[in-house]
């Protein structure tokens, strides 16, 4: 802002600069203009009175010549251009030249005055005046500029302050005084603002972590009242599959509500715990742990080293996240392929043919298969971590393969 106003000052100065500078040139262009032919019209008149005297009078070339003639001349006013000997070269005059009848002789007049002297003058006037105006516009710049640095400073010290607020610091902001009356409404506004938000905030984080531990138990107690009826001798084959099918789907609502709780902290922004952290070592853990639960070959080439700035806890989740959905979409009999590099991490898994709708992969419960134990929030949760960090997640169809792709250079 403050270079803004310094520029649109300087603009401004330029301007007025160059509008004064022409109209100050033009006006004492006149005046000297106007003042060199009066006093050519006062000599002509003096050396016509002395003529009157003395009709043998000489003239002084260049600047006055007098000359007998024998018909009358009309007055002129003109530029001439004239060897001046005392200059030795030829030089511009102003010059007013008639005839005059005296003692019954015509006498032709011409008084000149020599232009260069009234131009000097010109420029002189005009060049002391844009200096001296220049002076004055730097002086009022720097003037202007450090006063409007002080009147401003209190602002851009808040407005740092609201910069590097933050919800999760539980700490109020406290704006520095200012003598402006605008400044100081505007801090009472927004220390009014941030408090109302921290407190909706705070009160939003309460509701989502209670709902989302008190979910747990009831849907614990369901889980052990159904694992009592499965075990009972007593039950039928069909009981016996309806209370499965009741299990798988508190499962999906356990890992539902799992997910959701993740996302909203995600958006939250609860996890603070970054740090330079090894991807390769995270990654090779990961599947490790799933070779243990699948029987899916998966074939890995992951470079040392990969350090990455993340928290650690997420990383892991968005590894699992896109190996468990490789692993579930995977062509029979085919292999999983995992790369790390330092710059990208690429999962590949074979597949029957091309997603309907590729654009909509990442989005929210969006589901291309009909499996019952997807909740549709795996990807779109790997789509959530990477824009926290700035990764840029893709996924491409190549050759009968599904290939998710992770940028980690954004």
């Amino acid at each position: 802002m403050l270079r803004k106003a310094s520029t649109t000052f300087l603009f401004s100065s330029a301007v007025i600069m160059i509008v004064s500078a022409v109209a100050l040139y033009i006006y004492t262009s006149f005046l000297l203009k106007d003042e060199i032919e009066e006093e050519l019209f006062s000599d002509k008149d003096r050396i016509e009175r002395l003529l009157t005297d003395d009709p043998e009078l000489k003239g002084i070339p260049p600047i006055m010549t007098v000359e007998k003639v024998n018909n009358p001349q009309e007055e002129q006013l003109v530029d001439t251009l004239i060897y001046d000997p005392l200059q030795d070269e030829i030089e511009l005059f102003r010059q007013l030249s008639g005839t005059k009848m005296i003692h019954g002789q015509h006498y032709r007049v011409a008084v000149r005055a020599m232009v260069i002297e009234s131009e000097n003058i010109l420029f002189a006037i005009v060049f002391t005046f844009l200096a001296i105006i220049f002076l004055a516009f730097v002086f009022l710049f720097y003037l202007n500029r450090s006063r409007n640095e002080k009147l401003w400073k209190p602002f851009f010290i808040n407005l740092e302050k609201l910069k590097g607020f933050s919800l999760q610091s539980g700490t109020g902001l406290n704006f520095i005084e200012s003598n402006i009356l605008e400044f100081d409404e505007l801090n009472r506004e927004m220390k009014s603002l941030t408090q109302k938000v921290s407190a909706d905030y705070g009160n939003l984080k309460q509701f989502t972590e209670d709902v989302s531990h008190e979910i747990q138990t009831p849907l614990a107690i369901m889980q052990a009242k159904i694992d009592t009826l499965i075990n009972d001798q007593d039950i039928s084959e069909r009981q016996y599959g309806e209370l499965s099918s009741l299990q798988d789907d508190i499962q999906r609502l356990k890992q539902l509500n799992k997910r959701l709780s993740l996302l909203v902290k995600i958006d939250n922004d609860q996890f603070t715990a970054e740090k330079m952290i090894g991807l390769d070592r995270i990654l090779m853990e990961g599947i490790e742990n799933l070779r243990e639960l699948t029987a899916v070959q998966i074939d890995q080439n992951i470079e040392a080293n990969v350090l990455v700035k993340i928290d650690p806890y997420l990383a892991s989740v968005l590894f699992n996240n896109l190996l468990s959905n490789a692993i579930r979409h995977n062509m029979a009999g085919r292999p999983v392929e995992v790369h790390l590099t330092g710059e990208s991490l690429r999962i590949m898994n074979h597949g029957d043919g091309p997603l309907h709708h590729p654009e909509r992969i990442f989005e929210r419960f969006y589901r291309e298969s009909n499996q019952v134990d997807s909740t549709g929030l795996g990807l779109s949760i790997v789509k959530k971590i990477c824009d926290y960090y700035g990764f840029v997640p893709s996924y491409s169809f190549v050759d009968g393969n599904h290939i998710f792709y992770v940028s980690f250079l954004g």
